[in-house]
């Protein structure tokens, strides 16, 4: 896993995933489990992979490339 998720991207991805995350203690009834879903970018953000970048070609790391 070559890793595709530049700083920018992963600080977006913590932020959002926290803030679902807090849908659990904020929501009443089933409704709450809602919330797991952002457990989905936060283990994109600690692995700093994204399998749907890896599929669409994109890569947010901003790497220079060498002039061959």
């Amino acid at each position: 896993m070559t890793p595709n998720i530049g700083t920018a991207d992963r600080v977006i991805r913590i932020i959002i995933g926290l803030a679902l995350l807090s849908l659990i203690f904020l929501l009443d009834g089933n409704n709450r489990w809602w919330g797991l879903i952002g457990l989905g970018p936060l283990l994109t953000a600690s692995l700093r992979f994204c399998p749907p970048y890896k599929w669409l070609g994109i890569d947010t790391l901003g790497k220079k490339k060498s002039a061959s």
